[in-house]
């Protein structure tokens, strides 16, 4: 699926004079909770500066080194609806949220490459008039620290942007603050909690420059753009993104990483609020380990056998599959028709469309239970339904029918 998705994405885009493809590395949690290089695609091993990705790092870096209260004494945490190069400060007379060093890359990158581009901090030095020009304002406004040289500042900010990755190594930065902290090629704690929460939280908020509203709104995880056009991306507890693609919008973010990104949401449940909507009709990978399905069939199972209808239509709410099996091939519907729960099986057929005959490991179907233990009314019900059911084709018309039938339950 996510192979598919980066191919809907792929093409080779001109910018500049240079022929630049799109490329695309992820880093993710196997069905045993180890992340693993999932997928890679495109020049992922051609190194490029990591530019303003490179904050949220730094920012953990700090967080973690020297704590929360300290780094945001001199620091905001609100976003401030600006140009990123915007001379201002928040009302409290503190920049605005920004984001050992190389080691502490290198270390998040699982040892992978990390490099330095001198070319392009010499450009970024002798063309940084506007950076000068914010950090006079800021030392103007007393925002450093006690003793701090700020045109030694500017060196390390100019070294920081022009450090280089490969979407294999900012992959694995990405999923080390999806994995806590910890980085996921080597197993070493690289970071703290509380580094890790606030940096994601700080890039859900402000990653994106002038668009990281929009972004939050639309695909609502936490990212970084750099005007490399490189995007560093975090599924917390799931993976770790790096899509490089350096043509960008008029906002500073690459076109074609925005794209992923939104293409990525729309295919997976990963935006923070997609587990308020019970159609989304999305995929949940977190959901599909074998551990995850027995506690899901057994929970089905036993809702039917003790006759709990409202945990029924939670399930089915929840795109629960209502005709999963056992070991023994039955179906909640055999359990159900096995007890004699009528309503049950009322909810099951109407509600969620079931099939009335399926067959579990003996051949027995739901109506052979029902006989066999004498439930008449039910007996009836499958009989009715047996009758005229044909086999349903997948429709969106079908699905969006079946929503509304059990939109109709809730108020029962």
């Amino acid at each position: 699926m996510v192979h598919h998705l980066i191919s809907d994405n792929w093409d080779i885009l001109r910018y500049n004079l240079y022929v630049f493809t799109p490329c695309y590395r992820i880093c993710c949690k196997d069905t045993q909770g180890a992340y693993i290089p999932l997928h890679t695609v495109g020049d992922t091993k051609v190194p490029f500066c990591l530019q303003s990705c490179v904050k949220p790092l730094k920012y953990a870096i700090a967080v973690h080194d020297h704590g929360t209260e300290y780094v945001h004494r001199f620091i905001g945490k609100e976003p401030s609806g600006l140009r990123f190069n915007k001379l201002f400060l928040d009302e409290d007379g503190k920049d605005y949220n920004h984001q050992n060093c190389f080691d502490f890359l290198k270390m998040m990158a699982g040892n992978e490459y990390v490099g330095f581009s001198n070319a392009t901090f010499q450009s970024e030095r002798e063309s940084g008039d506007r950076n000068f020009a914010i950090g006079y304002y800021l030392k103007e406004k007393k925002c450093f620290p006690d003793g701090t040289d700020m045109t030694a500042v500017l060196d390390l900010y100019f070294q920081l942007c022009s450090i280089e990755v490969t979407c294999e190594s900012a992959s694995v930065m990405a999923a080390t603050l999806a994995n806590g902290g910890f980085c996921p090629i080597t197993g070493e704690r690289v970071l703290s909690p509380e580094s890790v929460r606030d940096t994601l939280s700080l890039m859900h908020s402000c990653g994106m420059y002038d668009f990281s509203g929009q972004f939050a709104f639309h695909v609502g995880l936490p990212a970084k753009s750099g005007v490399a056009g490189g995007i560093l991306l975090v599924v917390p507890n799931v993976m770790g993104v790096m899509c490089w693609s350096p043509p960008l919008d008029k906002l500073g973010n690459s076109v074609r990483g925005i794209q992923f990104c939104t293409d990525l949401v729309s295919l997976f449940n990963f935006h923070n609020y997609d587990n308020l909507r019970h159609f989304a009709k999305k995929h949940d990978p977190r959901r599909e380990g074998g551990e995850q399905r027995v506690k899901s069939v057994i929970n089905l199972l036993f809702a039917a056998y003790t006759g709990d209808v409202s945990a029924l239509r939670r399930f089915a709410l929840s795109s629960m599959d209502m005709e999963q099996r056992d070991y023994d091939s039955r179906t909640a519907l055999h359990v159900a028709a096995a007890e004699g729960h009528i309503e049950v099986v009322r909810f099951l057929l109407e509600a969620c469309k079931v099939n009335p005959g399926p067959k579990d490991r003996w051949g027995n179907m739901p109506i052979d239970e029902a006989t066999h233990f004498g439930h008449h009314e039910v007996l009836a019900l499958l009989q009715e339904y047996n009758n005229k059911y044909n086999p349903p084709v997948n429709t969106d018309a079908d699905k969006e029918s079946t929503e509304k039938n059990l939109d109709g339950m809730l108020e029962t």
